[in-house]
């Protein structure tokens, strides 16, 4: 796997536009209001561009980005009105609560055959779908695990063992090529496609990089530390099943059976974890912290709501026979 993003992508807006120019010109600017420029819309391509560019400083770092714009003042000014407004929207479209066990529960049932973009490639998905799914969950799987390691220092005792022994069996349990983001590069490169690091960034629509800005916008504060365990938790729960679905959509499309490694490793994985994450994770902190019950109902339910705004753009391309990627002549990868 290649490390670091190969180019700067294109701007999809004036927000992402100034954010773009600045780096590349490495001139410290005043950015505008978001009022001023129309980036009021918290899911649209370019206030979610714009988080993106702003998070993946914190990670492997922009090409030809000085490293010191991790911690520009005025980027972090814009970087935090995109989140205000994001989160806003987050919390508008959730119901919240505090009936942890009662959310939780609700992932681990679902209907028999499953749901969603998995349960179409595993009954009646084309190989060109596929290809296009694994794009878009390059941006998440190529960084697996990475947002979740910002809440290590931020919890303690059984809440905080119990995370990093789910993130070390993320991380390949000291085993480099047993390290989730490798497999998934493998996965890549089995299926024709890039393995690099965001390497396709700017083929990846808005719904896609909101399930990633979730993380990384939980992971960065402290204060939703709570939401950051929820939204671990919950992806923990529906992967086995979502795992299981593409693995068989894999194995009845003739793919490669190197194309398999990463799935089943979820399987049998995330099926432990899941019980960890709530019996150890979420109870631990909970038995510390109890007022975090809250937010970790919104953890939870703000992943489901961009998991299915994520599903809803793609299916409804898929039905009309048409790429769910960006691209202007609409070529499939």
């Amino acid at each position: 796997m290649t490390s670091g993003v190969a180019a700067l992508p294109r701007a999809r807006g004036p927000v992402s536009a100034a954010v773009l120019d600045a780096l590349r010109r490495d001139e410290r600017r005043d950015f505008p209001e978001l009022s001023e420029v129309g980036g009021e819309d918290p899911f649209g391509e370019d206030a979610q561009l714009a988080l993106q560019l702003c998070y993946e400083l914190h990670y492997q770092g922009l090409p030809g980005v000085d490293p010191d714009w991790e911690w520009d003042p005025e980027l972090l000014r814009l970087r935090a009105a995109l989140e205000r407004v994001f989160l806003a929207a987050l919390r508008a479209g959730t119901e919240g609560g505090d009936d942890v066990e009662g959310v939780l529960g609700e992932l681990l049932t679902e209907p028999p055959g499953g749901t969603g973009i998995s349960a179409f490639l595993a009954g009646e998905g084309e190989w060109w779908q596929l290809r296009e799914y694994l794009v878009h969950r390059s941006i998440y799987h190529l960084k697996e695990a990475d947002p979740h390691a910002w809440v290590i220092p931020r919890l303690r005792g059984k809440a905080k063992a119990a995370l990093v022994a789910v993130e070390f069996d993320e991380f390949g349990g000291g085993h480099a090529e047993r390290v989730h983001a490798r497999l998934y590069a493998e996965l890549l490169a089995a299926a024709g496609l890039d393995p690099g690091y965001l390497h396709y960034l700017d083929r990846v629509p808005a719904a896609m990089l909101a399930v990633v800005n979730l993380m990384s916008l939980f992971g960065l504060h402290r204060r939703l530390r709570g939401a950051l365990v929820g939204h671990f938790a919950a992806a923990e729960i529906t992967t086995p099943p979502s795992a299981a679905r593409l693995d068989r959509a894999l194995r009845r499309l003739g793919a490669p059976e190197a194309c398999r490694v990463f799935f089943t490793e979820h399987i049998e994985a995330d099926a432990v974890h899941e019980q960890v994450m709530r019996r150890d994770v979420i109870g631990g902190l909970l038995a510390d912290e109890p007022a975090l019950a809250a937010d970790v109902v919104f953890g939870v339910q703000a992943t489901n709501l961009v998991e299915d705004r994520f599903a809803a753009h793609v299916l409804e391309a898929w039905r009309e026979n048409r790429t769910s990627l960006l691209s202007a002549d609409q070529r499939r990868p």
